[in-house]
């Protein structure tokens, strides 16, 4: 009497609270009657007939009570605190029901389609109260009551399924695959990881409701192989829930389910000769999966051991089975990895991990996953400030694009991207933001090559002038950076990490890492060792041994490294300024060295560069840097020995390229504080500071080392040249140091002249006097810095060889009036004219600092025309002569030196000649005296 004016009320949501009681008492009333009727049934001799009219009638209550308490479920919103209420009855009349009373409920509807209607309709509300359980997580007994009841009904309608709606007459597609996902949503909420809960938790969990997962997890399983040819139809739709439901971290399930993967990738083989669409399927949804925190090593050595398995079983699948399971694995081991370290507070292990997977993408040609990693590794370089990296990240999103008017095929990315329709419009903006991005990271060159091709598209393909006149400008503003602007050459550091306790992608691997601006070793470290506050740091540079290496411990080594420069072609004997060439010393370096000093042979206590050994490490990294990384994995090294005379030979090379450097700086900038080339001339011609080159004439230069080492001789010849050349160097840095020196510093000046004057006479005497000259460009207006060569090979005392190093020269005309911006830009290259290097000897003794300079331009210049001859001693041209290669002849009286220099060799045995006519470009340098 009482159920149809409940139903009515609930229907018309009146007086709900009342509704709620009442329908909670008539539960009670059923459950007790049920349970009286079945104990009386016992124990009295009670009719059955009667026994079944009670049954009868409690299954018509509770089948009308739960088509409206459903019906009422689905309407009410989540945020309403009745439908908690509801949900309870309804699990109450669940629990009422047992098979008869689903056998009856079912075949009570009156036709075929409203029975589909209600399990369509069931399958929804129970996965959407599944997805958002009314309960708070916390009340667990509620929780597990109502997924008991739930589970014995899904099984249920499973039953109803395969008996009604499995032939290929009553199929119906998507009541197979609701059930499906309302299965696995079952099998993953959250109230069903027992692995979350404490160990007491969950063993009471156990004791009373078991795990369900398994339970759902066989169902599901024996659900899909009776699907049979149907299973095609769910290829690729169920990959993304059985990978979810393979997941869960529950060994018996995994072992269940993950054959459920080779049924998959054989149904669609037979019918197509692949699995093309469950291989993408699985890899795109394994990726979200296991960024979301699913899966592990022992998933991944499942998954692997079972499938490969399987393959085995068919030859047919075999071979590209063991591939598929290779790629997922594989997959798998990079994804676990960037899991493990995505959310640390340092992002550098982040931004590798993600390198490595975006790397993995390209490789397999997945383009979409392979753009969004890209501009997650962008986002990180941002925020850590790495524009350099940042634009190089953006540059091979960019690459994919053409200068086309194609629509864009790719997934967008950036907040920029959903305005961008065409290729050449996303390519565009992207370049604008690449050339920001290597702009902050002072990488100039590099945004010229950027602007370079946009100005080609502006003028040639688009016809975009003023466009292209915006471009033209920043490209101008980049050159003048160039020359300007102080960059510090970055430092470089071999990092080693070493022992089975660092995750795979470190593990007994070195990388070079590139520092950052003025950033000391020691910052450097401790930045590297903050992730890991257990690593030991090795104190020996030297490869640890194989109890290191397999050792569980971590053991990190780290020390600087100098890159090695690759030879620039179109740099090769010319005179570059040095704001140009310090660039591609620290930039677009693949190899670094390393070298570690050793003594071998016996020891000699006053001179220690006779026994001085070095043992060079040669790393090569798999991409050059500055790259997308700031660190790169050495890919390959080798060690060679070094000995001590080359040594020798490199350590001079280095000092005489210093002094260039310095030479250049003071010549391009006399704002320049004097005291770094004091302490570098300084340090060389006053013996009593650095003890000079005597001890390499003491260890190389004798007769007894010759007899022992004849091999040495032409390294030997090579040493001494570079020492004579060092001459003319050291020349022109004491005249730069006295021009200007102030008057405290003039006595400490004095002093070094007199030991270079002493250091001269002995080195010219012994080893041959060298000229170097450089000459302006007048054609440009712009000074020539000097080149300092590093083909040594090619330096020789044989002989004369004279080529001078000159340009043509204009007849000044009278200048026009100009502007104050082109005064102050004459005057600043006036201010860094390179520099005539030689000397000559004469009576007159005159102090390098006090050389006379041209009184003005006009005159100096017209001095240099009259002039016959530089290089002759009486004045006349000597005539031209060819090599035995057939080289053309070269101007007379100067040598392009090996070095780089315009300059003269002259033989060690004849002193210099006093010169009959004074070159005017000699006031540019200095004039000395040293007896005859």
């Amino acid at each position: 009497t009482a159920v149809p004016i409940l139903q009515e009320l609930i229907e018309k949501g009146e007086e709900e609270d009342a509704c709620i009681e009442l329908l909670s008492n008539i539960l009670e009333v059923l459950y007790k009657a049920q349970k009286h009727g079945a104990g009386e049934g016992r124990h009295k001799d009670r009719g059955d007939a009667e026994l079944v009219k009670v049954n009868k009638h409690i299954q018509l209550i509770l089948e009308r009570l739960l088509h409206t308490v459903n019906r009422r479920v689905i309407v009410l919103d989540r945020e309403n605190t009745l439908r908690s209420h509801y949900v309870a009855c309804m699990a109450a009349i669940l629990s009422q029901l047992d098979k008869d009373h689903y056998s009856s409920y079912i075949k009570a509807f009156p036709s075929r389609p409203e029975l589909m209607d209600f399990l369509m309709e069931t399958f929804i509300l129970f996965k959407d109260l599944i997805g958002k359980t009314v309960y708070p997580s916390d009340w667990m007994v509620m929780n597990m009551v109502q997924n008991r009841e739930f589970l014995r009904a899904i099984n249920q309608f499973a039953m109803t399924l395969t008996e009604m709606f499995l032939s290929n007459s009553s199929f119906e597609l998507q009541l197979w695959n609701n059930y499906f996902h309302l299965a696995v949503a079952f099998l993953t909420q959250d109230s069903l990881q027992l692995e979350n809960f404490s160990q007491a938790k969950r063993n009471s969990i156990l004791a009373k409701y078991g795990d369900m997962r398994a339970t759902i997890g066989a169902s599901i399983r024996d659900m899909w192989y009776n699907l049979g040819h149907h299973k095609i139809e769910f290829i690729p739709g169920m990959v993304g829930p059985i990978l979810e439901m393979t997941l869960v971290p529950e060994l018996e399930l995994r072992r269940s389910t993950i054959p459920i993967f080779f049924d998959m990738m054989l149904c669609e083989y037979q019918l197509t000769e692949s699995f093309s669409r469950f291989e993408d399927e699985i890899l795109r949804k394994l990726d979200s999966e296991v960024e979301g925190g699913r899966g592990d090593e022992q998933y991944k050595q499942l998954f692997e051991s079972i499938l490969l398995s399987c393959c085995q079983r068919h030859p047919e699948l075999a071979k590209p089975g063991e591939n598929f399971v290779a790629l997922v694995t594989g997959l798998l081991e990079r994804l676990l990895d960037y899991r493990a370290v995505m959310n640390d507070e340092n992002k550098t292990y982040s931004m590798s991990c993600t390198v490595n997977l975006l790397n993995f993408y390209k490789e397999i040609d997945r383009q979409a996953m392979y753009i969004r990693y890209l501009y997650k590794l962008k986002d990180l370089h941002v925020s850590y400030e790495n524009y350099t990296e940042g634009a190089y990240t953006l540059l091979l999103h960019a690459r994919l694009l053409k200068w086309s008017d194609e629509a864009n095929t790719a997934p967008m990315q950036g907040l920029h991207s959903p305005s961008l329709h065409t290729q050449r419009q996303l390519k565009e903006a992207l370049y604008n933001q690449i050339i920001d991005y290597f702009d902050q990271g002072k990488m100039w060159e590099e945004a010229i090559h950027i602007c370079k091709e946009l100005a080609e598209q502006y003028e040639s393909e688009v016809f975009d002038y003023e466009m292209l006149s915006d471009i033209l400008q920043r490209e101008a503003k980049f050159y003048e950076k160039i020359l300007k602007v102080l960059r510090p050459s970055p430092d470089y550091f071999a990092v080693g990490y070493y022992g089975q306790g660092f995750p795979t992608f470190l593990r007994n691997k070195v990388f070079i890492y590139r520092g950052k601006e003025y950033e000391r070793r020691e910052d450097f470290e401790m930045r590297l060792l903050s992730p890991f506050p257990n690593a030991e740091k090795l104190k020996s540079t030297s490869p640890p041994g194989q109890d290191i290496t397999d050792s569980p411990g971590q053991y990190i080594q780290c020390f600087t490294v100098q890159p090695v420069e690759e030879t620039k072609v179109r740099f090769k004997d010319r005179s570059i300024p040095e704001q140009i060439t310090n660039f591609y010393k620290a930039n677009h370096v693949q190899k670094f060295s390393y070298s570690r000093p050793f003594k071998k042979g016996p020891k000699d206590p006053d001179n220690e560069f006779a026994t001085m050994w070095i043992e060079r490490t040669t790393f090569v990294t798999a991409y050059p840097l500055p790259g997308i990384l700031r660190w790169f994995v050495v890919t390959s090294t080798t060690t060679t020995i070094i000995s001590p005379l080359e040594n020798a030979i490199e350590t001079m090379m280095k000092t005489n390229e210093k002094i260039m450097s310095e030479i250049n700086r003071h010549q391009n900038d006399a704002s320049l504080p004097i005291n770094p080339l004091s302490m570098l001339l300084n340090g060389i011609v006053d013996p009593a500071v650095m003890g000079g080159f005597a001890k390499y004439e003491t260890a190389f230069f004798q007769e007894s080392y010759l007899q022992e080492h004849p091999a040495d001789k032409g390294n030997i010849e090579k040493l001494k040249d570079l020492i004579a050349w060092q001459i003319p160097l050291l020349a022109e840095g004491i005249r730069i140091h006295g021009r200007k020196v102030t008057e405290d510093l003039r006595p400490f000046h004095e002093r070094m002249e007199e030991c270079f004057v002493q250091l001269r006479a002995k080195v010219e005497s012994q080893y041959g006097v060298r000229e170097m000259v450089c000459f302006e460009d007048r054609r440009s207006g712009r000074p020539r810095s000097m080149a300092w060569g590093a083909d040594w090979d090619r330096l020789s005392h044989t002989g004369d060889r004279q080529v001078l190093c000159t340009e043509a020269t204009a007849t000044p005309k009278p200048a026009p009036r100009t502007s104050e911006s082109e005064d102050r830009r004459n005057e600043r290259k006036e201010n860094r004219s390179s520099t005539f290097f030689s000397y000559r000897r004469q009576e007159v003794r005159q102090s390098i600092s006090e050389l006379p300079e041209p009184k003005d331009e006009k005159q100096r210049l017209s001095r240099y025309m009259s002039d016959s001859s530089l290089g002759s001693s009486d004045g006349k041209q000597p005539p031209p002569r060819r090599d035995s290669t057939g080289a053309q002849p070269s101007p007379a009286g100067l040598s392009l030196s090996p070095t780089g220099f315009g300059g003269r060799v002259k033989s060690a045995s004849k002193a210099p000649p006093l010169p009959r006519k004074i070159s005017p470009m000699v006031y540019e340098t200095f004039l000395e005296q040293s007896d005859a």
